[in-house]
């Protein structure tokens, strides 16, 4: 039995990819939530905007594993805001601070306890990607100091709008960078862990425009039923969720080189990220500066 942890699998694609786990057989699961997890399920609490729930619930991961490994490290959880004014306890840029920093330092503090051969997934998005062609506005930087204060970039956006939007994307930039650094550690090459920055598409009908204006919710719940049928570019839950258990159970492995696997009307592809996203400088940098935001060593 494969011992799985993972974030954001209350709702939306990350439900689909729990229930596809849980039929599985295969793996226990130990779910981080804010409330309470779904019935049947291990839930310690986790709150992702803030630092010191994100220590607690490694912690708690640590006790209730005992000497087992974790063979499977989903983290899949994300927010999406409307402006980039809200702070964290931490004082950190909110989106910033949940997207990435938070699993982040969940990574850094459960690393030691990942089995040989184990699955790490950051779940990311095309709207980092310039080429992508996406409505939201791409990332200008992956400066960590100023994404997670960003009232000190003297570049920033005014508009909050299209604050909250970069935000966003630039998270999504944030979690390939650390899914790349993560792959080219030493611990990574020296225990064959397999590390996807998975990008589920655009599905409808999941909780991440949950803080956008109501018409926005209304129209994305919308295309999250039957009436989807008409947007052949978006994807269904199903597909988003059924690829991500598929790659967390081992069943789908990336193609050797690649680590960014993204779904494109309900197949799973492998294209090259943004050009920002291959920079060794920002990959490195990032890695180094969010340990110092999060109090660890690099």
């Amino acid at each position: 039995m494969k011992n799985l942890v993972m974030t954001g699998g209350s709702s939306g694609l990350g439900a689909v990819t729990l229930q596809r786990v849980r039929d599985s057989g295969e793996a226990r699961v130990l779910l981080g939530v804010r409330g309470v997890g779904p019935e049947g399920v291990e839930a310690p609490r986790l709150d992702l905007a803030r630092l010191d729930s994100v220590r607690t619930f490694a912690a708690e991961v640590e006790e209730r594993l005992g000497t087992a490994r974790i063979d499977a490290l989903v983290l899949n959880a994300g927010v999406s805001l409307h402006s980039a004014d809200t702070r964290t306890a931490d004082g950190f840029e909110t989106t910033f601070a949940v997207n990435h920093l938070a699993h982040y330092l969940l990574l850094r503090l459960l690393m030691p306890r990942l089995a040989a051969g184990a699955v790490v997934t950051l779940t990311t998005s095309a709207t980092h990607d310039p080429a992508a062609k996406t409505i939201l506005p791409v990332p200008r930087h992956a400066d960590a100091q100023l994404l997670a204060h960003p009232d000190q970039d003297p570049g920033r956006d005014t508009d909050p709008r299209k604050g909250g939007g970069r935000a966003y994307t630039t998270s999504k930039l944030c979690n390939i960078l650390t899914a790349r650094a993560l792959a080219a550690s030493a611990e990574a090459q020296e225990n064959g862990w397999r590390v996807v920055a998975y990008d589920p598409g655009p599905t409808p009908g999941t909780g991440l425009l949950r803080e956008t204006p109501a018409p926005v919710r209304a129209f994305w719940a919308l295309l999250g039923t039957p009436l989807r049928v008409l947007f052949p570019r978006f994807n269904s839950r199903e597909a988003a969720g059924g690829n991500l258990a598929d790659i967390a159970l081992g069943r789908i492995e990336p193609p050797a080189g690649e680590l960014h696997g993204r779904v494109v009307r309900n197949k799973l592809t492998w294209p090259a990220p943004s050009e920002l996203a291959l920079s060794d400088d920002a990959m490195e940098a990032l890695w180094r500066d969010s340990a110092k935001l999060v109090g660890l060593s690099d």
